[in-house]
């Protein structure tokens, strides 16, 4: 899942997406709220980590505007404001659930877990391709029933190709949605992600592997019929 923390202490934001990114989201960090906003409206997010008090552009003037413009994905807010006026302003403003400053990171990442299940379709949570699901909540894997350990970045690549089962996705679409500013264009570590996805989703005799490479163009993960 891609998590969007909106917060403008940068070590405050580092550790949430140090802590987030060991938990297998995939994270995207903004340092003010007109920049949070203009991101969280141009890009998919499965839930916000929202400070309230931020240059640009206030925590509760983002939520007002994300709510203005229909968009319902689930809010944290996290705030050092501990008055109950101001858990009560954000939540009339549409939050789903506040953490006050300063935080447990297992907390946090409870309470998130919590506002995914609340807010998220049981069934959506669990992406399929032929026998092959994985669960976008738990982040596990599974072929016939065999569960399949993933690193933090196999995950996020499995599950940006099970998004997109049976279209084939470019090399840079991948480095766009997975690997971000992170990514070195010189290197070859998509090709060594994909081949490590590949031995454990497939196995080694697996003669017609579900990650396919389409010469020139990207990857596929395509869906096995007999």
């Amino acid at each position: 899942m891609k998590i969007l923390v909106i917060e403008d202490e940068k070590k405050v934001a580092k550790f949430i997406k140090i802590g987030l990114e060991e938990e297998r989201y995939s994270v995207d960090n903004a340092y003010d709220g007109k920049e949070g906003l203009d991101m969280a409206l141009s890009n998919h997010y499965d839930a916000i980590l929202l400070d309230i008090m931020l240059p640009e552009m206030s925590g509760y003037k983002v939520l007002e505007e994300l709510r203005a413009a229909h968009r319902n994905l689930p809010v944290l807010l996290i705030t050092a404001l501990n008055t109950t006026q101001d858990k009560v302003n954000g939540l009339d403003l549409g939050a789903d659930d506040y953490i006050s400053k300063p935080f447990v990171l297992d907390e946090l990442t409870a309470r998130l877990r919590a506002i995914l299940r609340r807010t998220t379709d049981t069934h959506s949570t669990k992406m399929q391709c032929g026998e092959l699901i994985l669960d976008s909540v738990s982040h596990i894997a599974y072929r016939n029933e065999r569960e399949i350990e993933l690193t933090t970045k196999e995950y996020s690549l499995l599950e940006f190709l099970m998004r997109n089962k049976n279209k084939i996705v470019s090399r840079s679409t991948i480095t766009q949605h997975v690997w971000r500013q992170d990514y070195d264009p010189e290197s070859n570590i998509i090709d060594v992600y994909i081949k490590r996805l590949r031995t454990k989703i497939d196995g080694e005799s697996e003669k017609k592997p579900m990650i396919q490479s389409i010469r020139g163009v990207g990857y596929r993960l395509k869906e096995q019929t007999l």
